[in-house]
């Protein structure tokens, strides 16, 4: 509705784009976003204006500062060559309020404007008076004589807007809202709205009437009449009315160029000419002559512009700058005026010479070789930053100490390939969100595939700092050492990039903790199922402790931790926080770190991790594959938050039932059932000494598993998932090849970055 409004009010704060910019040597030449031109100047009587009336009064208490014309009470918005823009809703509006039952007034303003006496300021024609009503009259009286204020008021512009009835839409000018003009030359101006009650025969249709005076042309422009029924309703609703700008015309003294010239008071300088300011007031302005700009009253006047800047001349002419204005010439061998706008410049036929053809193509080779050169340049300074800013990146993402583990270890990474940020860019679409498979508190994990079409996972830090380069350099090291099914693969990392990055084997059917509590999921979670899965994340474990040449301690098994492949094989992943010990050592000794609901609770009271703190993370997997609930249970009804604890209840109460899943008791032998719970019940063990090895963990559940070979069919498959019985795969250092002799140590992640959530 007040989109012209808002465009008007725009322009008037914008700054002029012909306005002089120039102000008094050591003068401030901006207020707030007001730039102030002479004869203004900011500050009362501080000389930099050429009057008193001119002074312009900068009130810093605001941000910006707000510019205000010298003892008035409007803000500045904008000068132009011979009109101020200010603005004083208070001063530019008038309301008149009625008790429409009793017909008496309950709330009156009336617009006055006075303060231009004796000043070089007078109200421009461009103002206008806008009122909105349906009852009222508004009536603009002026003095008879407003050279001294001391005339008598006389009648001059009036408005009275009209409405059929109180329904409907108001429209501008138009149905509810009028608009007459204010003249030319006026110091003083006072509107008052007058009730037309009696005038229109009829009780008043509406409470208010509104005034405004200002740049405010006929927009056209719509409103709901019964805003019209209360003043704060209305004002708030159309808040712009109350922002448009009152135009003052100023000028310079009190006489015209003719009276001024001959007097010593004249103000137009150097370069500059007088222009009267209207036939009924007296006054003028100067401006520059043609071909010059700049600030007319200030000394040394207006300056020379240089027109060949733009080059007005043909395109073969020669351009000479002149005072005010500028010449065209043609070169040798040409003729004509040079001028665009005239006959330009011709070759006379026969005068471009050998030697000019050869200066000319000898000119354009060198611009040629120059061009050439500064391309190679350019290129070389760019890749020579590139190579830079990639070894930059290597060391700050631990290269020197995966480079020292390399030649320390020697087998340590030989399968291990170093990716490019270009092959890692062109897998991941340049890491497109569209990609992204998972994010955790440590990073992101993007979906890519190579050049030669295997599907990986990325993983992508999310920042870098020197305790997570560790985390990254170490898991680097522990994935290079282990070669086991049931462990997630690392396939390679980069170091040439910002922040380090991981590729892993792609993993597609999401997590052992997502299978198990996810109630929406329609692939059947038997029994046999969750068997196997224990079994070969408790091989994966075993292995780890025991299998290679130094044992490594996961120390963040969870179901979160486990992922599944398309087979829905299970594979430990997440070795952020591993690490590996010497064979003398029995533990060691770390801040603790883990996942609460899985953290073994001797670990965190003595901070000394050992082997058998990965065993109680696992018994917590096994207590969540056997009861399908969470490690801590959000149920504010659940006496015990921990799974843990309200297992080992359990099982001293021999109430195992009451907590295993209804699938698992319906589809589980109670004989496997109560050796799986058992034997989770010793991994639960609150003094780690009394809880078994992993190894003997692997052979409880092999133990188990080849119970159920040996009752059914040789072979049987599980919802698409094939679970070959042709032998157990019992740990022994013979099962496994991969050696290692590292010790690295890092911080948790919690990203699980081979997931495939889509």
């Amino acid at each position: 509705m007040f989109l012209h409004i808002i465009c008007l009010l725009s322009l008037a704060v914008a700054p002029p784009l012909d306005a002089a910019t120039s102000t008094k040597p050591g003068c401030q030449s901006r207020c707030g976003n007001l730039q102030v031109p002479y004869p203004f100047g900011i500050g009362i009587g501080s000389n930099c204006s050429m009057d008193s009336n001119f002074d312009i009064y900068c009130d810093t208490s605001s941000n910006p500062s707000r510019p205000y014309l010298a003892n008035t009470p409007f803000e500045v918005v904008k000068i132009a060559e011979t009109e101020i823009y200010v603005k004083d809703s208070s001063q530019q509006q008038a309301v008149a309020c009625y008790d429409i039952k009793f017909n008496n007034l309950t709330e009156y303003s009336q617009l006055e404007i006075d303060y231009f006496q004796n000043s070089p300021y007078t109200l421009s024609d461009v103002n206008q008076i806008t009122v909105f009503g349906c009852d009222d009259l508004a009536i603009g009286l002026r003095l008879s004589n407003d050279s001294n204020m001391s005339g008598t008021y006389g009648a001059g512009s009036s408005c009275a807007p009209y409405c059929e009835n109180r329904v409907g839409t108001g429209s501008c000018p138009g149905i509810g809202c009028c608009q007459t003009s204010v003249s030319k030359g006026k110091k003083f101006l006072s509107i008052r709205l007058i009730n037309m009650n009696s005038n229109w025969q009829r009780l008043r249709l509406f409470s208010c009437s509104f005034v405004f005076l200002g740049l405010m042309d006929s927009i056209g422009f719509t409103f709901r009449l019964s805003d019209l029924e209360d003043s704060t309703t209305f004002l708030n609703n159309y808040a712009a009315l109350t922002r448009i700008p009152l135009v003052l015309d100023w000028r310079i003294g009190s006489q015209n160029c003719s009276k001024m010239q001959k007097s010593g008071g004249y103000a137009c300088k150097e370069n500059s000419y007088c222009v009267d300011f209207d036939d009924g007031v007296q006054g003028y302005h100067c401006r520059c002559k043609e071909g010059y700009e700049g600030t007319p009253y200030l000394s040394p006047g207006c300056r020379d512009i240089n027109e060949c800047k733009n080059f007005p001349c043909d395109s073969n002419g020669i351009c000479t700058n002149t005072p005010g204005s500028y010449k065209c010439s043609c070169p040798n061998g040409y003729y004509g005026d040079g001028r665009k706008d005239g006959t330009g410049c011709f070759q006379v036929p026969g005068s471009h010479s050998k030697l000019a053809i050869g200066a000319s193509l000898g000119a354009g080779m060198g611009f040629l070789l120059l061009l050439l050169t500064c391309f190679w340049l350019l290129k070389f300074l760019k890749q020579r930053k590139n190579k830079k800013q990639k070894e930059e990146f290597f060391k700050k993402n631990g290269g020197l100490l995966l480079q020292q583990q390399i030649s320390t270890h020697e087998d340590i990474l030989k399968k291990t390939r170093l990716f490019t940020a270009k092959d890692l860019d062109m897998a991941t679409d340049c890491f497109n969100e569209s990609r992204i498979l998972g994010q955790g508190g440590q990073g992101t994990v993007y979906k890519g595939m190579l050049s030669d079409g295997k599907i990986v996972a990325v993983k992508k830090s999310k920042l870098v700092d020197e305790d997570q380069v560790e985390q990254f350099i170490n898991e680097v090291v522990i994935l290079s050492q282990i070669n086991h099914r049931n462990v997630v693969k690392l396939l390679g990392c980069c170091l040439e990039t910002e922040v380090p990055l991981l590729v892993y084997e792609f993993v597609s059917n999401g997590t052992l903790f997502n299978l198990i509590h996810d109630d929406n999921a329609e692939f059947p979670f038997s029994w046999n199922m969750r068997l196997k899965i224990a079994v070969e994340v408790a091989g994966a474990l075993g292995y780890l402790h025991y299998a290679t040449s130094l044992p490594i301690y996961h120390r963040d098994i969870k179901s979160s931790n486990i992922l599944l492949d398309e087979k829905y094989v299970a594979k430990v992943s997440d070795f952020g926080t591993s690490r590996s010990i010497a064979v003398d050592q029995s533990h060691l000794t770390t801040l603790v770190k883990g996942t609460f609901g899985y953290l073994d609770p001797e670990y965190f009271q003595s901070s000394q991790f050992t082997e058998k703190s990965d065993v109680y993370s696992f018994g917590v997997v096994l207590v969540e594959l056997l009861t399908g609930k969470r490690p801590i249970s959000s149920d504010k009804t659940e006496p015990e938050k921990s799974l843990a604890t309200r297992f080992l209840l359990c099982m001293e109460g021999n109430n195992l039932e009451t907590i295993l899943e209804a699938q698992v008791l319906e589809q589980g032998k109670r004989e496997e059932l109560t050796i799986v719970a058992k034997l989770a019940q010793r991994c639960l063990n609150l003094n780690g000494k009394n809880r078994p090895t992993m190894k003997e963990v692997v052979m409880e559940l092999e133990g188990v598993k080849m119970s159920q070979m040996l009752s059914t069919p040789p072979q049987t498959i599980f919802q698409g998932v094939e679970l070959l019985n042709a032998k157990s795969i019992m740990l022994s250092d013979d099962d496994y090849t991969w050696t290692s002799t590292i010790d690295i140590t890092i911080a948790s992640s919690d990203t699980s970055p081979f997931i495939n959530f889509i």
